[in-house]
């Protein structure tokens, strides 16, 4: 799941504490501890009791550094402050809310080459001056990894900075669609309307909308951004948007949309060359704080040529070993890490076949029973418990993880939903849960 707030943030540098110490010293010393803000390099962290901070501070510090590197990818020191003033900490979460990591991805921290450098301008072009004729629509389009999000939230960042106050609104394809079904939904239940769903994507400057392809044959959902599209277009308001390969490519994409894309700029993103990757090992490095031989910089990018995300990942395990180790990686090392992040790139049904195994050995019933349509409480559980764990732990959306499982994606969604609801006063539900996904993370 993509991580969206600083509670979310903390949530998982917590998950990367527990890897390292203790259930009990975790709840001894770090339980209690809560994030207030990202603030000139440190993450601010606060404590309601003096003795304790010290404690903290002497002791776990070393370990907060690296879980918070594991999971942002950035250099950013722990600072324990110890707040007795609960208005200050309520004034301290309600400065940070919102901040999120879209707020990381700039146009200065973009590694530029000969894959990306025409996309990269377009972008660059359109932040400068949102709604220039010949910018608009900005289609960017290219595999998966290769920077598209990267510069649709460089956009957002920059218009953000240089137009406050412009309304941007920035959103998945996947997200727009839920959000008009539950428009839908509460709409027949007296709890709002289609309008308000209008309003927020109609009232605004500038729409960015990532893989939007997840539209493609859903016709109430085309349909209702065929008619968001024209309001804004006609309005002169900026629209960008991101796909996995050319409109033309996509059979079950609207005629209209496709004709309407097709009158703006498009921008193709192919996977990095050797120069760009080894610019994006040594930026990557240089955020996280850590240095890395040449020899060791070449390699990885002779060998992670698909994407930028096996780049990241590879940095992330070296800056956790440099940490964790206090030693300089050799080529040994680094070949061991990227068999690890080759796996963690594994094929997402291979991904839902080990949930569904996993889940029905520690629930005591088959593969086959999961995927059945029977309807016994244990069963439902599972069946709720698996479909939760693909949501968490791949990046498939609820239609896919439904295909996996044979049902739509609207029986996905309610399940989820339902599990969340249901783990929030079940703890010994919510390690179990947390088990299941930390052995399906040491099996890869």
């Amino acid at each position: 799941m993509p991580i969206q707030s600083l509670d979310d943030i903390w949530d998982a540098v917590c998950t990367e504490c527990k890897k390292s110490i203790s259930e009990v010293a975790f709840n001894c010393f770090l339980k209690d501890l809560k994030p207030l803000s990202l603030d000139n390099g440190e993450f601010i962290i606060s404590i309601d009791n003096e003795y304790m901070r010290g404690v903290v501070e002497q002791n776990y510090t070393g370990v907060l550094t690296t879980a918070i590197k594991n999971v942002m990818g950035l250099d950013l020191k722990p600072r324990i402050v110890f707040e007795d003033d609960e208005e200050k900490i309520l004034n301290a979460e309600q400065y940070s809310e919102g901040l999120t990591f879209e707020d990381f991805f700039t146009f200065d921290n973009f590694i530029v080459g000969s894959t990306n450098r025409f996309a990269q301008a377009a972008s660059f072009a359109v932040a400068e001056n949102p709604a220039m004729e010949n910018y608009n629509p900005l289609v960017i389009y290219g595999n998966s990894g290769v920077g598209k999000t990267h510069l649709l939230l460089a956009i957002k960042n920059h218009i953000k900075k240089k137009f406050p106050n412009k309304k941007i609104v920035y959103t998945r394809g996947e997200d727009f669609t839920n959000q008009l079904i539950q428009a839908l939904q509460e709409g027949k239940l007296g709890l709002g309307t289609i309008d308000d769903f209008r309003t927020k994507f109609r009232g605004v400057d500038v729409l960015l909308i990532d893989d939007i392809h997840f539209i493609a044959g859903k016709e109430q959902t085309q349909e209702e951004f065929f008619n968001t599209f024209n309001t804004l277009y006609q309005n002169n308001k900026q629209i960008v948007v991101t796909l996995d390969r050319p409109p033309k490519e996509i059979k079950t994409l609207d005629e209209r949309i496709r004709s309407r894309f097709e009158c703006g700029l498009f921008a193709d993103i192919t996977p990095p060359d050797f120069e760009t990757r080894v610019g994006i090992i040594k930026k990557k490095a240089e955020q996280s704080g850590i240095e890395l031989e040449e020899n060791v910089i070449f390699y990885i990018a002779e060998h992670l040529n698909k994407n930028t995300r096996q780049i990241e990942g590879i940095v992330k395990k070296l800056t956790a070993y440099i940490s964790l180790q206090n030693k300089v990686p050799t080529i040994a090392v680094v070949q061991g890490f990227i068999r690890d992040v080759i796996n963690d790139m594994q094929p997402e049904p291979r991904k839902i076949e080990k949930i569904i195994s996993e889940v029905a050995r520690t629930y005591n019933v088959s593969e086959n029973d999961i995927l059945s349509n029977r309807r016994t409480a244990s069963l439902a559980l599972a069946r709720q418990v698996a479909m939760y764990i693909a949501r968490e732990t791949t990046e498939l959306s609820y239609k896919a993880i439904g295909e996996s499982f044979g049902k739509d994606h609207t029986t996905v969604l309610y399940n989820v939903n339902r599990i969340e609801e249901f783990l929030k006063d079940k703890p010994y539900e919510k390690e179990l849960v947390d088990d299941i996904i930390k052995n399906l993370k040491s099996a890869v």
